[in-house]
């Protein structure tokens, strides 16, 4: 198991210092980020946590999934690397073709 968490369905009030204050509660936490929409500076609802050692990112994962943070159910699993082939803007690349 990975100690890099995704944490979903987050509040969008809910910053870096406070996920860092959830999951401190159930261990020691290397980072907290929460995903910010590059263009509007807003949370995207979304946001990785990193615990320090495979038994405490277990035990966030067993006492944080499905708990409620202001008014909403979070999930929280392990990360998994993004493989879903798409770039940065979101689109899949199909490489240069013309349209003449």
């Amino acid at each position: 198991m990975g100690k890099r968490l995704y944490v979903g369905n987050l509040p969008y009030a809910v910053n870096d210092e406070r996920l860092l204050e959830i999951f401190s509660e159930v261990g020691t936490v290397s980072s907290a980020q929460v995903i910010l929409d590059r263009n509007t500076g807003r949370s995207k609802g979304f946001g990785f946590v990193e615990m320090a050692t495979d038994e405490e990112a277990q035990t966030a994962i067993e006492r944080l999934n499905q708990q409620e943070v202001d008014g909403r159910n979070i999930v929280v699993n392990e990360a998994r690397p993004n493989t879903g082939g798409r770039s940065r803007t979101g689109f899949r690349s199909r490489g240069f073709r013309s349209y003449r």
